[in-house]
């Protein structure tokens, strides 16, 4: 067996269910789970119809490069989301089965596994899949902590010249799982000046970009910072999006990658071996997905909702600040995280998750440490619920 999987760590969800093993909430309180970052708002009727109307797609295989129809549509929607002239679907877009093994397959492609000093930066609470993809592309991850004292931005002038001469590629989630957090124009400005520098990639993973509170104001995204900073072909970049958060449909598993053309090259013949081609029959209901906006407005009219009403409930029991975007709250709590994550469940039924389950420890910190993620996923009623319940538990501690 490969020995890199022995670096591989229990993931969150495995550590939080040890952690809640034997401890029984009251019988009469219905479980409200906002561990999980997925979404429950139904999936658009419309998304249902476009799958059983293209289910001839099934009789064919799929190209690793995707139907130019899907190419042409997420590029004709980032290029009216961002702002941009059109891309080139031909060579700036690649369809993925979501942005979870996109993420992963990339660092595989980038990372040279013979050069035993490889980097991977992430930024630290983080998104597991980074450490894993790196890890096993042999690289090591390089934390880079997201504290509370920068409002949550990654300390990245405080990264060593010598680890951004040894990185490969650096990740980026903005809007930031798990604070909502925004990566602002200077901060772009300033890591495309590294990465030009010292040659690696930005991967930027935009998951949660459509999910965001201001209609009149969506999260700044990597592309459009590159073109605001007159960067032509998004040189060293390459941004990850699916359909999962956006419109209700994790189960389809429908994303893409779209940036640099020469690296976009380079991983469409990776994945050609990797075997990650999406079903012809999802990639036309994908067309249909991202040509509608009409339930993607609906879908943050809903959290929208949610985020004011748990607000308005638990603030200031917990010290809630209003992310930008996502669906998270990242809220600090007295004493242990897990210990009051394990207390809650046990007198309320209601499940969050642990902040150090999703961080390491790094230069002396553990960022998630005393905080934890609270996920508004679930419908209206229960996040009202739920906020009943966590304010009082909160309370009487």
């Amino acid at each position: 067996m490969n020995p890199r999987l022995k670096l591989l760590q229990p993931y969150p969800f495995e550590r939080l269910r040890g952690l809640l093993a034997g401890a029984t909430p009251p019988a009469d309180l219905a479980p409200v789970n906002l561990s999980l970052g997925e979404p429950q708002h139904p999936t658009p009727d419309f998304l249902k119809r476009a799958l059983t109307d293209n289910l001839g797609g099934l009789s064919r295989y799929p190209l690793t490069k995707g139907l130019p129809e899907l190419r042409e549509a997420v590029a004709a929607w980032l290029a009216r989301r961002h702002g941009l002239a059109a891309l080139d679907p031909e060579t700036q877009v690649l369809p993925t089965m979501g942005s979870r093994e996109a993420l992963f397959a990339v660092i595989q492609a980038l990372v040279d596994p013979a050069e035993h000093d490889a980097l991977v930066v992430c930024p630290n609470p983080f998104y597991q899949i980074y450490e894993g993809a790196t890890l096993l592309a042999g690289a090591r991850p390089y934390f880079v902590n997201a504290l509370a004292s920068r409002d949550f931005a990654p300390d990245w002038d405080h990264v060593p010249e010598n680890v951004w001469k040894r990185a490969r590629a650096l990740f980026v989630c903005s809007p930031n799982n798990p604070n909502g957090r925004v990566t602002t124009l200077a901060e772009w400005e300033k890591l495309f000046d590294l990465a030009h520098a010292h040659d690696f990639t930005i991967v930027s993973d935009e998951c949660y970009g459509e999910i965001h509170f201001d209609e009149a104001n969506p999260p700044l995204g990597a592309l459009a910072a590159a073109k605001a900073l007159g960067l032509e072909g998004f040189p060293r970049l390459v941004v990850m999006g699916s359909l999962s958060k956006r419109s209700n449909a994790p189960g389809l598993r429908s994303g893409f990658a779209a940036g640099d053309a020469a690296i976009l090259r380079d991983f469409a013949l990776y994945r050609t071996y990797h075997g990650s081609a999406m079903s012809n029959t999802v990639q036309l209901a994908s067309v249909a997905a991202w040509k509608d906006e009409a339930h993607v407005a609906e879908n943050r009219r809903l959290y929208r909702e949610k985020f004011d009403a748990f607000f308005d409930l638990v603030n200031p029991a917990l010290p809630l600040t209003r992310p930008e975007a996502a669906f998270y709250y990242w809220s600090k709590v007295d004493g242990d995280d897990a210990a009051f994550t394990r207390e809650l469940y046990a007198a309320t039924g209601v499940t969050v998750l642990p902040g150090s389950y999703l961080s390491r420890e790094a230069h002396g910190v553990n960022p998630g440490k005393g905080f934890v993620r609270i996920a508004l996923v679930s419908t209206v009623a229960e996040a009202r619920e739920a906020g009943r319940r966590i304010a009082s538990f909160v309370a009487a501690r």
